[in-house]
């Protein structure tokens, strides 16, 4: 197993070093963005990170479903989606059972007892989760890839496979994960589980979990296309001309899934919103939308709902066909109709400090390494 300084093998090297994304040292964007913040754009500031005003967070319990009745049953349409929180999904297409972004610890940080904490518990537990035919890891931030949720499913799950981008491989490999079960994807590769095929995708975004490893490892967007449906995860990803390409390479879909939450306007390049995603949704030009990325961690100095509002505000004239259900409620497209605003039954009224809700026991603690 290679170590920490032995840095990534000659094969995997080589498969970098073939990229048209790395420069030799770095991934790159395929448009000249920062993957920071943009000049000439109002920053926010440390006082507003470290000091939180009263809407940032909720002071009541969000509403969650408990899915695990529910997923008894196959979905009658062949493909239904569950929202875990986050960017975590438990996609269902095709008789493949699939998971994106697993996220089950308490904080998206590199130690235990500081950063955000979740809003609410996750809606199954993870041993709940019904057998995995894949797990999709988007790129290597911690909202995303969160070393003991990947731990507890490697050991729990022995045979599933981990399908990610370029270069993450190598840190699977030294969280123990052998490297027989890790698929890693440049944009535009694919793997096949089971009848369905998974393509990484362009994503406008960056990579890394400390102050020396910037953009070492690649990030991507996913595409799951079955012998009857098609399902586009979106990640995490500023607004870019890519997503035409992705439609036209890799369209139609029955269901798009975009971040709209975690935004600021100097984050532009690297980040959506509800607005660049509505851009973004026009762009793939099918499917229903299904908004991810909000709801669940206090990552940016917006109202915790404020991204749910805002679409449902600027998507509702025009039609967009939006799909916005309740933490763990599973769904299927062609059975879901209108927005149901539940958000707006949370009280985010009352001044509160990060909800301290409690992760599973298995989970807890992270190490405290930057890994």
């Amino acid at each position: 197993m290679p170590s920490r300084r032995d840095g990534p093998t000659s094969h995997r090297r080589e498969r970098m070093l073939a990229s048209p994304r790395f420069d030799g040292r770095v991934f790159r964007n395929t448009h000249n963005v920062s993957s920071g913040l943009k000049p000439g754009v109002e920053r926010p500031t440390m006082r507003e990170f470290l000091c939180p005003d009263e809407h940032r967070v909720p002071s009541s319990p969000l509403p969650v479903v408990d899915p695990v009745p529910l997923w008894g049953a196959r979905p009658s349409s062949g493909l239904r989606v569950t929202w875990l929180g986050h960017s975590t999904l438990f996609v269902e297409i095709d008789g493949a059972r699939i998971l994106t972004d697993p996220v089950w610890g308490n904080r998206v940080s590199p130690v235990p007892f500081a950063g955000p904490k979740r809003f609410h518990p996750p809606p199954a537990p993870l041993a709940a989760l019904p057998p995995l035919d894949a797990i999709i890891l988007s790129h290597d931030h911690y909202d995303h890839f969160d070393r003991p949720t990947i731990r507890a499913l490697a050991e729990t799950r022995p045979e599933t496979p981990f399908i990610t981008s370029l270069g993450v491989g190598e840190r699977l490999e030294r969280w123990g994960i052998p490297p027989t079960r890790i698929t890693e994807l440049d944009w535009w590769e694919t793997t096949d589980v089971k009848d369905v095929t998974i393509t990484a995708s362009p994503a406008q975004h960056f990579s890394g979990r400390g102050i020396k490893d910037r953009n070492s490892t690649l990030w991507s967007s996913f595409h799951l296309r079955g012998p009857k449906h098609s399902f586009f995860f979106g990640a995490d990803s500023g607004l870019t001309p890519e997503f035409s390409d992705i439609a036209r390479r890799l369209g139609p879909f029955d269901l798009v899934a975009l971040e709209i939450g975690a935004y600021h306007p100097s984050w532009g390049d690297i980040h959506m919103g509800p607005e660049n995603a509505l851009s973004a949704y026009k762009m793939l030009a099918s499917g229903a939308f299904l908004p991810i990325h909000w709801g669940t961690f206090n990552l940016a100095i917006h109202p915790w709902s404020e991204p749910a509002e805002t679409l449902v505000r600027l998507a509702t004239p025009a039609r967009v066909p939006l799909i916005m259900p309740k933490l763990g409620a599973p769904i299927e497209p062609t059975q879901s109709v209108g927005v149901d605003p539940w958000w707006r039954t949370v009280s985010s009224m009352a001044p509160v400090p990060l909800v301290p809700v409690g992760a599973p026991e298995s989970l807890l603690p992270i190490d405290g390494t930057v890994d």
